[in-house]
């Protein structure tokens, strides 16, 4: 910890900025107090919809397979992800632009990227374990069993962790001599690198290959599973099985375009200094609308989690009675 206290006057030449400026939305600021009513019912709606997801499935055993397993975990980190972000956003909707030191920035944009990064493999594992049971229902309880379930969530964490500590350590061993004002409502590694005064080219070609190598591995695979899926459902011999299981696809592909379509824009180019106004907007979705989204169309239209809710629901009831 006495490392990261002593950087800012440590690392590079002209490092001489001890704290961050967020900027947030200036062109909008005098709406602040309406968007951060609006922002603040989004985030408590999404906490609050990936907190039931969690509960019901560690609470019913029923829901207790590795579908819901690999749902509430990212459940989970859907929560962390939107809280190292909105609880800032909401401030600088009601106050204007706020300050951040230099340690809890790079804490911020560690966070953000590391949950972002294991976010978008947890997607991959969910859509391969979707193709497993539609594609292959007879071998899905040997291939999916409890072991093979925490073994990939263990690799979604520790590779995430891998690969982006290093792109953080450079990113912080740049050297920041001023302008201090970041274009956007939280630490976003692109700002940031566009605020240094050193030679940004490598850290930049890192960056933009790091986020190359996650994002489309994980969406190449993902259109795998799900065109594999699409096809075994065409061939269903029943038209009300097939309409359900493209009603519950075309959800998920609605979600996962928000989500691939918003991150694309914003870290897949080389060029981190262009267009960073319009960042803040796609990263709006990708922090605001999706996570408010997941809980809905995943698991929450599921009638079986519905079932278990009604249940929770009245044991509930019932003990308080007692």
């Amino acid at each position: 910890m006495m490392l990261w206290k002593e950087m800012p006057m440590e690392m590079g030449n002209g490092t001489t900025v001890q704290e961050f400026t967020l900027e947030g939305f200036p062109a909008i600021q005098h709406l602040g107090k309406v968007l951060f009513l609006v922002h603040l019912l989004a985030y408590l709606a999404s906490i609050t919809g990936n907190a039931v997801i969690v509960t019901i499935t560690c609470a019913d055993s029923r829901l207790q397979t590795p579908m819901y397993f690999f749902l509430s975990i990212f459940s989970f980190f859907e929560s962390c992800f939107i809280s190292a972000v909105i609880p800032k956003l909401l401030v600088i909707f009601l106050l204007g632009r706020q300050t951040i030191s230099f340690l809890a920035c790079f804490i911020q944009a560690f966070v953000y990227v590391y949950l972002g990064a294991t976010g978008f493999f947890l997607i991959t594992v969910m859509s391969v374990d979707r193709y497993t049971a539609i594609c292959k229902p007879l071998h899905y309880p040997t291939i999916m069993n409890l072991k093979t379930c925490f073994l990939l969530v263990t690799a979604c964490c520790v590779l995430a962790f891998l690969l982006i500590t290093g792109l953080i350590v450079k990113v912080s061993q740049l050297s920041f001599c001023g302008p201090n004002v970041i274009p956007h409502f939280f630490c976003d590694l692109g700002s940031l690198i566009h605020l240094s005064c050193s030679n940004t080219r490598f850290v930049e070609m890192l960056a933009f290959v790091i986020a190359l190598f996650i994002i489309l591995t994980s969406l190449i695979i993902t259109i795998i599973a799900y065109s594999n899926i699409v096809v075994t459902v065409v061939r269903l011999p029943s038209a009300k099985e097939r309409q359900k299981a493209f009603s519950t696809c075309s959800s998920h592909f609605i979600v996962l375009s928000l989500i691939y379509s918003s991150c694309v824009f914003i870290y897949v180019k080389p060029k981190q200094r262009n267009r960073l106004d319009s960042n803040r907007e796609a990263a709006l979705v990708h922090t605001v609308v999706t996570p408010l989204l997941n809980p809905v169309i995943y698991t929450l239209r599921n009638k079986q989690v519905h079932q278990a809710l009604r249940e929770t629901m009245c044991r509930m009831k019932i003990s308080r009675q007692k």
